[in-house]
């Protein structure tokens, strides 16, 4: 049903049904965004999710019938850019791998915030000289941030600015997503000395200049 709906919007599918055999068909078909169900005949969604991301950055929209937010949360832990629930609408789902294909928005020149450097041309950032292994995800989230340095940008807008959502979302995505690019850009992630919390509205990029 999903091929049929997919190609029907001029995109091409290609179906893989155990989770044995995911990743010498994602090695085979080199697809740009992953839609991986969490129920997985063989080797569970959350493993291949992990597998997938070992090996690439490519955009991973989980399908999942399980709402709670613990498995929720592990999903996105183990990789995952984007969920939805099942049952959802098509044009949901559309929607969301439509965002997740599009191209960041290009910064004129290369950003340079303290140590850190995001080049938008090479889709890559630097800190201190070292290169940091961001996904695509966390590379348009660390943009938004210090693009707009100082600025206070809640979840909702976040979510609107980098996962392309026009209606309200999970926030948990952003929660989750920025634990993660926190444990790869800060000294102490514990401790954030670049992109702060600030609660009860949202995050904000610290400026070296503060």
């Amino acid at each position: 049903m999903l091929t049929i709906v997919l190609e029907g919007e001029g995109l091409t599918a290609a179906v893989c049904r155990s989770g044995d055999r995911v990743m010498a068909a994602f090695a085979q078909f080199k697809p740009d965004v992953v839609l991986l169900d969490l129920m997985l005949p063989g080797l569970d969604g959350m493993s291949v999710c992990r597998q997938i991301r070992e090996k690439s950055a490519v955009p991973i929209i989980m399908l999942t019938a399980k709402s709670d937010t613990p498995d929720v949360v592990a999903g996105l832990e183990a990789g995952a850019d984007d969920y939805i629930t099942k049952p959802f609408k098509n044009t949901e789902l559309v929607a969301r791998i439509r965002a997740r294909l599009r191209r960041s928005e290009q910064l004129a020149e290369p950003l340079v915030f303290g140590d850190i450097v995001l080049d938008p041309a090479g889709h890559t950032v630097t800190r201190k000289g070292e290169p940091l292994e961001l996904t695509p995800l966390e590379f348009d989230l660390l943009a938004c941030l210090l693009g707009n340095p100082s600025q206070v940008f809640t979840r909702e807008i976040l979510l609107q600015k980098v996962w392309g959502y026009h209606h309200p979302g999970d926030t948990k995505l952003v929660n989750v997503h920025m634990t993660r690019l926190r444990s790869k850009i800060e000294d102490d992630a514990e401790n954030p000395e670049i992109i702060r919390t600030v609660r009860g509205v949202g995050y904000q990029a610290i400026s070296p200049t503060a």
